[in-house]
């Protein structure tokens, strides 16, 4: 833990509660509605501080355009020593999107999204694109 702050994790320990990738819910803004939130799987590519998410696309889906979108991204864990927490905000990418293909395809190489089916059809009708996460803050926290 930060010496100033008992309660702010250090950039070591916020990583490693991150690992390369786990479970979480992402917020995307919606004007004047409550942001769409969402529980989703993630991968973290520590050199980087970069999330990527894969997400369920389409024209039924509920949270509209995603590129562009501003975005928050919460993961929590208990550990032994109590609550640990993560939030990350900054604006949600396409991976797709042009000028950022090689760094994203070196970030991918280190993470793992876990494959979680909370969907309402078998996952090979349901189509997914590839999004990330550079966040403008990002910040830890544990209990004392």
């Amino acid at each position: 833990m930060s010496a100033e702050n008992p309660v702010t994790m250090t950039d070591e320990e916020r990583d490693a509660l991150l690992d390369n990738g786990g479970t979480g819910v992402l917020s995307l803004a919606a004007g004047d509605a409550p942001p769409h939130s969402v529980p989703v799987s993630y991968g973290y590519d520590t050199p980087t501080t970069t999330f990527y998410f894969r997400l369920a696309v389409g024209t039924e889906k509920s949270k509209g355009e995603l590129s562009d979108r501003p975005a928050t991204f919460v993961t929590y864990h208990e550990t032994e020593a109590g609550w640990q927490s993560v939030v990350a905000s900054g604006r949600l990418e396409d991976i797709e999107r042009e000028g950022i293909e090689t760094e994203t395809l070196a970030g991918l190489e280190h993470v793992e999204i876990p494959i979680i089916d909370i969907f309402e059809r078998p996952l090979r009708e349901v189509d997914f694109g590839f999004y990330r996460l550079v966040p403008d803050d990002l910040t830890g926290r544990t209990e004392p």
